[in-house]
Protein backbone atom coordinates (compact mmCIF):
# COMPACT_ATOMS: atom_id res chain seq x y z
CA UNK A 1 0.00 0.00 0.00
CA UNK A 2 1.10 3.15 -1.25
CA UNK A 3 2.10 6.04 1.16
CA UNK A 4 -0.45 8.13 0.32
CA UNK A 5 -3.21 5.20 0.85
CA UNK A 6 -1.70 4.75 4.41
CA UNK A 7 -2.43 8.14 5.53
CA UNK A 8 -6.37 8.15 3.85
CA UNK A 9 -6.22 5.04 5.86
CA UNK A 10 -5.12 6.61 9.13
CA UNK A 11 -7.63 9.37 8.98
CA UNK A 12 -10.77 6.91 8.23
CA UNK A 13 -10.00 4.89 11.62
CA UNK A 14 -9.39 8.73 13.62
CA UNK A 15 -12.82 9.47 11.71
CA UNK A 16 -13.83 6.01 13.24
CA UNK A 17 -12.93 6.50 16.78
CA UNK A 18 -13.99 9.92 16.84
CA UNK A 19 -16.67 10.61 19.06
CA UNK A 20 -18.61 13.12 16.89
CA UNK A 21 -17.53 11.15 13.62
CA UNK A 22 -18.07 8.30 14.02
CA UNK A 23 -21.95 8.25 13.65
CA UNK A 24 -21.42 9.12 10.28
CA UNK A 25 -21.11 5.52 9.32
CA UNK A 26 -22.56 6.50 5.93
CA UNK A 27 -19.87 9.30 4.97
CA UNK A 28 -17.35 7.23 6.41
CA UNK A 29 -18.25 4.25 4.35
CA UNK A 30 -18.40 6.33 0.50
CA UNK A 31 -14.77 7.95 1.69
CA UNK A 32 -12.97 4.85 1.73
CA UNK A 33 -15.41 2.94 -1.19
CA UNK A 34 -14.43 6.58 -3.32
CA UNK A 35 -10.55 6.09 -1.95
CA UNK A 36 -10.57 2.20 -3.23
CA UNK A 37 -9.80 0.68 0.37
CA UNK A 38 -13.42 -1.41 0.95
CA UNK A 39 -11.55 -4.18 0.84
CA UNK A 40 -8.90 -3.17 3.64
CA UNK A 41 -9.50 -6.08 6.20
CA UNK A 42 -8.25 -3.51 8.92
CA UNK A 43 -10.74 -1.08 8.37
CA UNK A 44 -13.13 -3.12 7.66
CA UNK A 45 -12.73 -4.22 11.16
CA UNK A 46 -12.97 -1.05 12.41
CA UNK A 47 -15.91 -0.35 11.02
CA UNK A 48 -17.89 -3.46 12.11
CA UNK A 49 -16.76 -2.16 15.84
CA UNK A 50 -17.94 1.08 15.69
CA UNK A 51 -21.31 -0.78 13.92
CA UNK A 52 -21.23 -2.57 17.02
CA UNK A 53 -21.10 0.18 19.60
CA UNK A 54 -24.04 1.99 17.41
CA UNK A 55 -26.00 -1.20 17.48
CA UNK A 56 -26.04 -1.33 13.63
CA UNK A 57 -24.86 -5.01 12.85
CA UNK A 58 -26.66 -5.18 9.95
CA UNK A 59 -25.04 -2.77 8.22
CA UNK A 60 -21.72 -4.59 9.43
CA UNK A 61 -22.96 -7.90 8.01
CA UNK A 62 -23.78 -5.59 4.26
CA UNK A 63 -19.97 -5.08 4.28
CA UNK A 64 -18.34 -7.91 5.44
CA UNK A 65 -20.57 -9.90 2.39
CA UNK A 66 -19.07 -8.04 0.04
CA UNK A 67 -15.70 -8.55 1.28
CA UNK A 68 -13.80 -11.01 -0.76
CA UNK A 69 -10.76 -12.06 1.54
CA UNK A 70 -11.81 -11.23 5.23
CA UNK A 71 -9.10 -12.25 7.76
CA UNK A 72 -8.88 -13.57 11.62
CA UNK A 73 -9.34 -9.83 12.32
CA UNK A 74 -12.38 -9.18 10.36
CA UNK A 75 -13.93 -12.74 11.75
CA UNK A 76 -13.50 -11.74 15.20
CA UNK A 77 -14.76 -8.08 14.70
CA UNK A 78 -17.92 -9.55 13.63
CA UNK A 79 -18.32 -12.10 15.15
CA UNK A 80 -17.78 -9.99 18.95
CA UNK A 81 -20.31 -7.54 17.13
CA UNK A 82 -23.03 -10.64 16.73
CA UNK A 83 -22.10 -12.06 20.69
CA UNK A 84 -23.11 -8.84 21.70
CA UNK A 85 -25.99 -7.37 19.53
CA UNK A 86 -27.59 -10.26 18.52
CA UNK A 87 -28.36 -12.33 16.61
CA UNK A 88 -26.34 -14.47 18.67
CA UNK A 89 -26.66 -17.39 16.61
CA UNK A 90 -24.86 -15.60 13.73
CA UNK A 91 -21.51 -15.32 15.93
CA UNK A 92 -21.95 -19.44 15.90
CA UNK A 93 -22.16 -19.54 12.04
CA UNK A 94 -19.89 -17.32 11.30
CA UNK A 95 -17.29 -19.20 13.50
CA UNK A 96 -18.49 -22.34 11.21
CA UNK A 97 -17.51 -20.27 7.86
CA UNK A 98 -14.61 -19.37 9.20
CA UNK A 99 -12.94 -22.76 10.05
CA UNK A 100 -14.46 -23.76 6.02
CA UNK A 101 -12.51 -21.37 4.73
CA UNK A 102 -9.19 -22.39 6.77
CA UNK A 103 -8.87 -19.42 9.38
CA UNK A 104 -7.81 -20.25 12.30
CA UNK A 105 -9.04 -19.33 15.40
CA UNK A 106 -7.23 -17.02 18.04
CA UNK A 107 -7.02 -15.96 21.82
CA UNK A 108 -9.90 -12.76 20.53
CA UNK A 109 -11.99 -15.55 18.78
CA UNK A 110 -13.65 -17.93 21.73
CA UNK A 111 -14.32 -15.04 24.20
CA UNK A 112 -17.33 -13.49 22.16
CA UNK A 113 -17.88 -17.04 20.91
CA UNK A 114 -18.63 -18.08 24.64
CA UNK A 115 -20.40 -14.73 25.46
CA UNK A 116 -22.38 -15.67 22.53
CA UNK A 117 -23.61 -19.04 24.09
CA UNK A 118 -24.13 -17.43 27.89
CA UNK A 119 -26.61 -15.30 25.72
CA UNK A 120 -28.29 -18.44 24.21
CA UNK A 121 -28.23 -20.49 27.60
CA UNK A 122 -26.63 -23.07 25.05
CA UNK A 123 -25.11 -25.29 27.53
CA UNK A 124 -24.45 -28.33 24.93
CA UNK A 125 -23.13 -25.63 22.37
CA UNK A 126 -20.74 -24.19 25.17
CA UNK A 127 -19.39 -27.01 25.93
CA UNK A 128 -18.35 -27.65 22.26
CA UNK A 129 -16.70 -24.52 22.36
CA UNK A 130 -15.10 -25.12 25.51
CA UNK A 131 -13.73 -28.73 23.65
CA UNK A 132 -12.42 -26.14 20.90
CA UNK A 133 -10.91 -24.06 22.51
CA UNK A 134 -8.86 -26.77 25.29
CA UNK A 135 -7.55 -28.57 21.57
CA UNK A 136 -6.32 -25.04 20.56
CA UNK A 137 -4.87 -24.37 24.37
CA UNK A 138 -6.47 -20.68 25.06
CA UNK A 139 -8.23 -21.94 27.95
CA UNK A 140 -5.37 -20.70 29.76
CA UNK A 141 -6.00 -16.49 28.66
CA UNK A 142 -7.91 -14.63 31.30
CA UNK A 143 -10.70 -13.33 29.21
CA UNK A 144 -11.09 -16.81 27.92
CA UNK A 145 -11.46 -18.33 31.25
CA UNK A 146 -13.75 -15.42 32.81
CA UNK A 147 -16.28 -16.22 29.65
CA UNK A 148 -16.24 -20.32 30.31
CA UNK A 149 -16.80 -19.43 34.40
CA UNK A 150 -19.61 -17.08 33.08
CA UNK A 151 -20.70 -18.99 30.70
CA UNK A 152 -21.23 -22.29 33.03
CA UNK A 153 -22.84 -20.28 36.18
CA UNK A 154 -25.02 -18.24 33.54
CA UNK A 155 -26.22 -21.84 32.66
CA UNK A 156 -26.64 -23.11 36.50
CA UNK A 157 -24.53 -25.52 35.37
CA UNK A 158 -22.43 -24.31 39.05
CA UNK A 159 -20.32 -27.42 39.65
CA UNK A 160 -18.25 -27.21 36.17
CA UNK A 161 -18.00 -23.47 37.23
CA UNK A 162 -16.76 -23.88 40.67
CA UNK A 163 -13.86 -26.51 39.12
CA UNK A 164 -12.89 -23.77 36.71
CA UNK A 165 -12.99 -21.47 39.83
CA UNK A 166 -10.91 -23.26 42.07
CA UNK A 167 -7.99 -24.19 39.29
CA UNK A 168 -7.39 -20.46 39.13
CA UNK A 169 -3.99 -19.21 41.27
CA UNK A 170 -5.11 -15.22 41.14
CA UNK A 171 -8.40 -14.43 41.02
CA UNK A 172 -9.36 -10.81 40.43
CA UNK A 173 -12.73 -9.39 41.43
CA UNK A 174 -14.86 -9.92 38.72
CA UNK A 175 -14.09 -13.73 39.25
CA UNK A 176 -15.24 -13.81 42.27
CA UNK A 177 -18.44 -11.69 41.57
CA UNK A 178 -19.45 -14.06 38.73
CA UNK A 179 -19.00 -16.80 40.92
CA UNK A 180 -21.59 -15.09 43.75
CA UNK A 181 -23.90 -14.53 41.52
CA UNK A 182 -23.92 -18.07 39.86
CA UNK A 183 -24.48 -19.46 43.22
CA UNK A 184 -27.15 -16.56 44.13
CA UNK A 185 -29.13 -17.86 40.89
CA UNK A 186 -29.02 -21.51 41.70
CA UNK A 187 -30.66 -20.73 44.76
CA UNK A 188 -27.47 -21.18 46.99
CA UNK A 189 -27.26 -17.78 48.58
CA UNK A 190 -25.41 -19.12 51.70
CA UNK A 191 -22.52 -20.34 49.67
CA UNK A 192 -22.57 -16.87 47.59
CA UNK A 193 -22.41 -15.59 50.92
CA UNK A 194 -19.45 -17.72 51.92
CA UNK A 195 -17.49 -16.93 48.61
CA UNK A 196 -18.29 -13.18 49.55
CA UNK A 197 -17.04 -13.34 53.06
CA UNK A 198 -13.19 -14.67 51.70
CA UNK A 199 -13.24 -12.21 49.20
CA UNK A 200 -9.88 -10.16 49.77
CA UNK A 201 -11.02 -7.31 47.38
CA UNK A 202 -14.53 -5.86 46.53
CA UNK A 203 -16.61 -4.07 44.45
CA UNK A 204 -19.81 -2.56 44.44
CA UNK A 205 -20.70 -5.01 42.21
CA UNK A 206 -20.28 -7.75 44.46
CA UNK A 207 -22.39 -5.85 47.07
CA UNK A 208 -25.02 -5.64 44.61
CA UNK A 209 -25.10 -8.88 43.93
CA UNK A 210 -25.66 -10.46 47.28
CA UNK A 211 -28.07 -7.85 48.21
CA UNK A 212 -30.47 -8.52 45.24
CA UNK A 213 -30.48 -12.11 45.81
CA UNK A 214 -31.19 -11.75 49.68
CA UNK A 215 -34.01 -9.87 48.61
CA UNK A 216 -35.56 -12.00 46.35
CA UNK A 217 -35.55 -14.68 49.15
CA UNK A 218 -37.01 -11.95 51.71
CA UNK A 219 -33.84 -12.26 53.90
CA UNK A 220 -34.62 -8.05 54.30
CA UNK A 221 -33.05 -8.68 57.75
CA UNK A 222 -29.90 -9.20 56.50
CA UNK A 223 -30.03 -6.98 53.51
CA UNK A 224 -30.04 -4.19 55.87
CA UNK A 225 -27.08 -5.42 57.91
CA UNK A 226 -25.12 -5.91 54.37
CA UNK A 227 -25.86 -2.55 53.43
CA UNK A 228 -24.69 -1.02 56.18
CA UNK A 229 -21.80 -2.90 56.68
CA UNK A 230 -21.32 -1.60 53.39
CA UNK A 231 -21.80 2.28 54.02
CA UNK A 232 -18.67 1.31 56.51
CA UNK A 233 -16.29 -0.18 54.44
CA UNK A 234 -16.74 3.20 52.48
CA UNK A 235 -18.16 1.75 49.33
CA UNK A 236 -20.52 4.28 47.56
CA UNK A 237 -23.58 2.72 46.34
CA UNK A 238 -24.41 3.12 42.98
CA UNK A 239 -27.75 2.61 40.82
CA UNK A 240 -28.13 -0.66 41.44
CA UNK A 241 -27.73 -0.06 44.79
CA UNK A 242 -30.30 2.21 45.43
CA UNK A 243 -32.92 0.41 42.85
CA UNK A 244 -32.49 -3.02 44.81
CA UNK A 245 -32.09 -1.16 48.88
CA UNK A 246 -36.03 0.89 48.46
CA UNK A 247 -38.16 -1.85 47.79
CA UNK A 248 -36.61 -3.72 50.88
CA UNK A 249 -36.82 -0.55 53.26
CA UNK A 250 -40.36 0.28 52.70
CA UNK A 251 -41.84 -3.09 53.03
CA UNK A 252 -39.23 -4.01 56.15
CA UNK A 253 -40.33 -0.75 57.33
CA UNK A 254 -37.01 0.91 57.37
CA UNK A 255 -38.09 4.34 56.72
CA UNK A 256 -35.07 6.44 57.78
CA UNK A 257 -32.60 4.12 55.82
CA UNK A 258 -35.12 4.80 52.66
CA UNK A 259 -34.97 8.83 53.15
CA UNK A 260 -31.17 8.68 53.46
CA UNK A 261 -30.51 6.45 50.44
CA UNK A 262 -33.39 9.18 48.87
CA UNK A 263 -30.70 12.07 50.45
CA UNK A 264 -27.67 9.98 48.90
CA UNK A 265 -28.94 9.65 45.45
CA UNK A 266 -30.19 14.02 45.08
CA UNK A 267 -26.53 14.61 46.42
CA UNK A 268 -24.70 12.21 43.99
CA UNK A 269 -26.70 13.16 41.26
CA UNK A 270 -27.94 9.14 40.61
CA UNK A 271 -31.43 10.73 41.13
CA UNK A 272 -30.48 13.65 38.08
CA UNK A 273 -28.98 10.87 36.08
CA UNK A 274 -30.59 7.53 36.09
CA UNK A 275 -34.63 7.74 35.70
CA UNK A 276 -34.89 4.12 37.35
CA UNK A 277 -33.70 6.15 40.75
CA UNK A 278 -36.58 8.25 40.40
CA UNK A 279 -38.96 5.64 39.80
CA UNK A 280 -37.52 3.87 43.00
CA UNK A 281 -37.92 7.03 45.12
CA UNK A 282 -41.16 7.65 43.99
CA UNK A 283 -42.06 3.77 44.62
CA UNK A 284 -40.38 3.84 47.75
CA UNK A 285 -42.91 6.82 49.52
CA UNK A 286 -46.10 5.69 47.82
CA UNK A 287 -45.40 2.41 49.26
CA UNK A 288 -44.79 4.12 52.89
CA UNK A 289 -48.28 6.09 52.60
CA UNK A 290 -45.99 9.36 52.10
CA UNK A 291 -48.19 10.02 48.92
CA UNK A 292 -47.42 14.33 49.09
CA UNK A 293 -43.52 13.34 49.29
CA UNK A 294 -44.02 10.98 45.81
CA UNK A 295 -45.64 13.54 44.04
CA UNK A 296 -43.18 16.44 44.94
CA UNK A 297 -40.52 14.17 43.94
CA UNK A 298 -42.02 12.91 40.76
CA UNK A 299 -42.61 16.61 39.91
CA UNK A 300 -38.89 17.09 40.46
CA UNK A 301 -37.75 14.39 38.19
CA UNK A 302 -35.99 15.77 35.15
CA UNK A 303 -36.71 13.05 33.21
CA UNK A 304 -40.01 10.36 33.19
CA UNK A 305 -40.55 7.57 30.96
CA UNK A 306 -43.84 5.41 31.21
CA UNK A 307 -43.05 3.76 34.16
CA UNK A 308 -42.68 6.86 36.15
CA UNK A 309 -45.82 7.87 35.59
CA UNK A 310 -47.36 4.28 36.13
CA UNK A 311 -45.59 4.39 39.33
CA UNK A 312 -47.28 7.29 40.87
CA UNK A 313 -50.52 6.38 39.31
CA UNK A 314 -50.83 3.07 41.44
CA UNK A 315 -49.27 4.36 43.66
CA UNK A 316 -52.14 6.99 43.83
CA UNK A 317 -55.01 4.20 44.27
CA UNK A 318 -53.35 2.54 46.67
CA UNK A 319 -53.29 5.29 49.20
CA UNK A 320 -56.95 6.33 48.52
CA UNK A 321 -56.21 8.88 45.81
CA UNK A 322 -58.13 7.32 42.72
CA UNK A 323 -59.17 10.14 40.76
CA UNK A 324 -56.11 12.08 41.38
CA UNK A 325 -54.52 8.83 39.78
CA UNK A 326 -56.92 8.82 36.76
CA UNK A 327 -56.31 12.87 36.14
CA UNK A 328 -52.35 11.99 36.03
CA UNK A 329 -53.11 9.14 33.71
CA UNK A 330 -55.14 11.58 31.21
CA UNK A 331 -51.95 14.07 31.87
CA UNK A 332 -49.46 11.42 30.80
CA UNK A 333 -51.62 10.92 27.39
CA UNK A 334 -51.84 14.92 27.26
CA UNK A 335 -47.86 15.34 27.28
CA UNK A 336 -47.46 12.37 24.65
CA UNK A 337 -46.68 9.57 26.75
CA UNK A 338 -47.99 6.45 25.42
CA UNK A 339 -49.66 4.10 27.76
CA UNK A 340 -48.83 0.71 28.15
CA UNK A 341 -50.09 -2.71 29.82
CA UNK A 342 -49.04 -1.39 33.22
CA UNK A 343 -51.01 2.07 32.65
CA UNK A 344 -53.88 0.68 32.04
CA UNK A 345 -53.80 -1.67 35.06
CA UNK A 346 -52.83 1.23 37.27
CA UNK A 347 -55.63 3.55 36.32
CA UNK A 348 -57.90 0.44 36.27
CA UNK A 349 -57.05 0.10 39.97
CA UNK A 350 -57.98 3.55 40.40
CA UNK A 351 -60.99 3.35 38.70
CA UNK A 352 -62.04 0.21 41.29
CA UNK A 353 -60.88 2.20 44.64
CA UNK A 354 -63.03 5.37 43.73
CA UNK A 355 -66.19 3.03 42.19
CA UNK A 356 -65.45 5.11 38.88
CA UNK A 357 -67.72 3.03 36.60
CA UNK A 358 -68.55 4.94 33.51
CA UNK A 359 -64.64 5.81 33.21
CA UNK A 360 -63.55 2.55 34.15
CA UNK A 361 -65.38 1.12 30.90
CA UNK A 362 -64.91 3.73 28.61
CA UNK A 363 -60.91 3.82 29.46
CA UNK A 364 -61.46 -0.42 29.26
CA UNK A 365 -62.49 -0.04 25.76
CA UNK A 366 -59.88 2.20 24.37
CA UNK A 367 -57.46 0.32 24.88
CA UNK A 368 -58.64 -1.79 21.56
CA UNK A 369 -59.90 0.82 19.98
CA UNK A 370 -57.11 3.59 20.80
CA UNK A 371 -54.09 1.91 21.61
CA UNK A 372 -54.37 -1.17 20.03
CA UNK A 373 -53.46 -3.32 23.26
CA UNK A 374 -55.64 -6.47 24.04
CA UNK A 375 -56.69 -6.79 27.72
CA UNK A 376 -55.19 -8.99 29.82
CA UNK A 377 -56.15 -11.16 33.25
CA UNK A 378 -55.25 -8.12 35.47
CA UNK A 379 -57.16 -5.46 33.44
CA UNK A 380 -60.48 -7.85 33.35
CA UNK A 381 -59.52 -8.28 37.05
CA UNK A 382 -60.00 -4.74 37.72
CA UNK A 383 -63.47 -4.57 36.13
CA UNK A 384 -64.70 -7.19 37.43
CA UNK A 385 -63.39 -5.75 40.89
CA UNK A 386 -65.09 -2.72 40.07
CA UNK A 387 -67.87 -4.49 39.31
CA UNK A 388 -68.31 -6.77 42.11
CA UNK A 389 -67.98 -3.68 44.60
CA UNK A 390 -70.81 -1.16 43.02
CA UNK A 391 -73.34 -4.37 43.47
CA UNK A 392 -73.33 -5.39 39.18
CA UNK A 393 -72.30 -8.71 39.70
CA UNK A 394 -74.05 -9.86 37.24
CA UNK A 395 -72.73 -7.75 35.06
CA UNK A 396 -69.21 -8.81 36.40
CA UNK A 397 -69.74 -12.69 36.05
CA UNK A 398 -70.56 -11.90 32.17
CA UNK A 399 -67.18 -10.18 31.59
CA UNK A 400 -65.39 -13.21 33.46
CA UNK A 401 -67.42 -15.21 31.09
CA UNK A 402 -66.43 -13.35 28.10
CA UNK A 403 -62.42 -13.35 28.93
CA UNK A 404 -60.51 -14.90 25.91
CA UNK A 405 -58.57 -17.02 28.54
CA UNK A 406 -59.54 -18.63 31.15
CA UNK A 407 -59.93 -16.78 34.92
CA UNK A 408 -57.85 -17.13 37.48
CA UNK A 409 -58.61 -18.33 41.42
CA UNK A 410 -58.38 -14.50 42.37
CA UNK A 411 -60.84 -13.90 40.33
CA UNK A 412 -63.73 -15.85 41.47
CA UNK A 413 -62.62 -15.28 44.45
CA UNK A 414 -63.39 -11.48 43.83
CA UNK A 415 -66.68 -12.59 42.41
CA UNK A 416 -67.14 -14.31 45.67
CA UNK A 417 -66.82 -12.00 48.01
CA UNK A 418 -68.79 -9.32 45.85
CA UNK A 419 -71.49 -12.42 45.43
CA UNK A 420 -71.71 -12.87 48.95
CA UNK A 421 -71.50 -9.38 49.90
CA UNK A 422 -74.76 -8.35 47.97
CA UNK A 423 -76.89 -11.52 48.71
CA UNK A 424 -76.67 -13.31 45.43
CA UNK A 425 -76.40 -16.45 46.69
CA UNK A 426 -76.70 -18.51 43.60
CA UNK A 427 -73.55 -16.60 41.76
CA UNK A 428 -71.93 -16.93 45.04
CA UNK A 429 -72.51 -21.24 44.69
CA UNK A 430 -71.23 -20.93 40.88
CA UNK A 431 -68.08 -18.59 41.96
CA UNK A 432 -67.10 -21.47 44.59
CA UNK A 433 -67.84 -24.47 41.99
CA UNK A 434 -65.64 -23.11 39.79
CA UNK A 435 -62.74 -22.31 42.60
CA UNK A 436 -63.00 -26.17 43.72
CA UNK A 437 -62.07 -26.82 39.65
CA UNK A 438 -59.20 -24.50 39.36
CA UNK A 439 -58.17 -25.26 43.03
CA UNK A 440 -59.88 -29.03 44.51
CA UNK A 441 -57.03 -29.60 47.29
CA UNK A 442 -58.60 -26.42 49.00
CA UNK A 443 -60.41 -27.68 52.01
CA UNK A 444 -61.45 -23.96 52.48
CA UNK A 445 -63.83 -23.65 49.09
CA UNK A 446 -65.79 -26.73 50.55
CA UNK A 447 -66.52 -25.35 53.54
CA UNK A 448 -67.15 -22.30 51.65
CA UNK A 449 -70.16 -23.84 50.02
CA UNK A 450 -71.52 -26.00 52.54
CA UNK A 451 -72.22 -22.94 54.16
CA UNK A 452 -73.93 -21.13 51.01
CA UNK A 453 -76.32 -24.50 51.02
CA UNK A 454 -76.64 -25.14 54.99
CA UNK A 455 -77.71 -20.67 54.84
CA UNK A 456 -80.36 -21.98 52.52
CA UNK A 457 -81.58 -24.80 54.59
CA UNK A 458 -80.06 -27.11 52.01
CA UNK A 459 -78.98 -29.77 53.98
CA UNK A 460 -78.96 -32.33 51.39
CA UNK A 461 -76.69 -30.62 49.31
CA UNK A 462 -74.79 -29.78 52.71
CA UNK A 463 -74.54 -33.71 53.27
CA UNK A 464 -73.20 -34.00 49.65
CA UNK A 465 -70.07 -31.69 50.08
CA UNK A 466 -69.05 -33.35 53.14
CA UNK A 467 -69.00 -36.85 50.79
CA UNK A 468 -67.59 -35.12 48.45
CA UNK A 469 -65.08 -34.01 50.43
CA UNK A 470 -64.62 -37.60 52.19
CA UNK A 471 -63.99 -39.40 48.76
CA UNK A 472 -61.12 -36.75 47.76
CA UNK A 473 -59.53 -37.41 51.09
CA UNK A 474 -59.75 -33.74 51.94
CA UNK A 475 -60.01 -32.81 55.51
CA UNK A 476 -60.92 -29.36 56.97
CA UNK A 477 -58.01 -26.98 58.20
CA UNK A 478 -57.86 -27.01 61.95
CA UNK A 479 -58.62 -24.03 63.30
CA UNK A 480 -55.29 -21.92 65.69
CA UNK A 481 -54.63 -19.07 67.69
CA UNK A 482 -51.78 -17.47 68.71
CA UNK A 483 -51.07 -15.98 71.89
CA UNK A 484 -47.72 -13.61 72.69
Amino acid sequence: MSRTLLEVERTILRHLHNRKSRTLLREIHAHFLRQGLHQSNQILSHFVSVCRAEDKMAYADLLFQQALHPNILLFNSMIKGYSLCGPFEKALLLFSLMKNRRIWPDEYTFAPLIKACCNLHDLRTGQCVHGELLKVGFQCHSSVRIGIIEFYANCENINDAKNLFDEISHRDVIVWNLMINGFCKCGDVDMGLHLFSQMGERSVVSWNSLISSLAKNGRDHEVLELFHEMQVGGFKPDEGTVVSMLPICARSGAVGVGKWIHSYAQSSELFRDFITVGNSIVNFYCKCGDIATAQRIFQEMPNKNVISWNTMISGLAFNGKGEHGVNLFEEMITVGVKPDDSSFVAVLTCCAHTQLVQKARELFASMTTKYQLQPKLEHYGCMADLLGRIGCVREAFDLIRSMPMGPNAALWGSLLSASCTHGDLELAECAIKELINLEPWNSGNYVLLSNIYARGGRWREVEGVRVLMKEKSISKAAGHSMVE
